[in-house]
Order: structure tokens, then sequence, then C-alpha cells
């Protein structure tokens, strides 16, 4: 429910955020800053925590990735989003300012009470925002993932994640 609130929210202030003269201009740039290379790798903190990894496939769709531990869940994670950048919200000298969005999948082997451990499987839609800097070959974003997931001991379940994160780009 959150995870759709925030969707609706973030579709509502992005339609409006650029005049069309900026949307042409945008759409002319595309959403991938200057030749910095296509593939980045970074940190990620949050949920999960640990290290993240983006490969553009054109100027506004890539694959992401997440390895980590996820607190909450108590676990080791893995997940890898296909990503479109639909909106420019600015772009200015130094930086370009795109929405995120796509569907992905989640792996997540959870520590449990004792020695036990369970794996689940889930699919993930993710929506983020990428500071992607212009003069230097990094990017930063935050993001938020709502997750359905099938348990295989417990069935099936709802989960969020939210992280914040930078890359460097070869």
């Amino acid at each position: 429910m959150r995870v759709a609130v925030a969707l609706c929210m973030l579709g509502a202030l992005a339609g409006p955020a650029l005049a069309e003269d900026e949307i042409e201009v945008a759409a002319a740039e595309g959403s991938r800053a200057g030749d910095k290379g296509t593939f980045g790798i970074g940190i990620i903190l949050g949920e999960p925590t640990g290290i993240s990894a983006k490969l553009y496939l054109q100027d506004d769709q890539a694959l992401q990735a997440g390895l980590g531990f996820a607190f909450i869940s108590s676990g080791i994670h893995l997940h890898v989003d296909y990503v479109f950048h639909p909106w420019i919200l600015q772009s200015r000298d130094s930086f370009v300012l795109p929405v995120y969005l796509g569907p992905g999948v989640r792996l997540i082997n959870r520590e449990k009470s004792g020695d036990k451990q369970a794996f689940a499987l889930g699919l993930r839609g993710v929506v983020g925002l990428l500071f992607d800097f212009k003069t230097v070959p990094i990017d930063a974003f935050v993001e938020v993932a709502g997750v359905f997931e099938i348990e295989f001991d417990d069935g099936p379940g709802l989960d969020i994640n939210a992280a914040a994160g930078a890359r460097y780009y070869f």
C-alpha cells in the first residue's frame, strides 16, 4: 500500500515538472549524462546494504542490481531490476535528475531462529530518483521498491525495500 501511494505521488509530481520546451531538450539529451561509461559499481545503503551495480543498455534503459545484507528482513539479499528513465525532472550544466522505474526480481536467504534459514523469491516494482552528474563519472540514487514474494516455508507475503547509494562508472 505504501509503495502504491509513493508511486502515485511521484507520478503526480513528475507530470507537470517540465515545461514542453524542457521536455524536448531533455529528450534530445537523453537521461544519460556525458560520455562516462555504461557500467557503474558502488555502494547501496538501507534495505539492502552492500554493493550496487548498473549497466546502461540504452540512454534511458538499464539493468541495475544490488547484493548485500537486509537488516529488517534479516538475510542475504540479491535483486536485479530492468529500469526505464521516462521523465527528466531537471537538466542542469552539472547534473541530470531523471526518475526511474521498472520491474525486477529479488532472492533472499533469511536467517530464522536458531540455525534455520528460509529462501524466498520475489517480484519487485522499483521507483527512484537518480542524480546523474555530468562532470564526474558518478551517480547517486534513492529508491523504494515493493516486493511480492513467495517464501518456501511460510508462503506468499509483501515486503518493502528502501535504499540510497552511489556508483562510479567505467
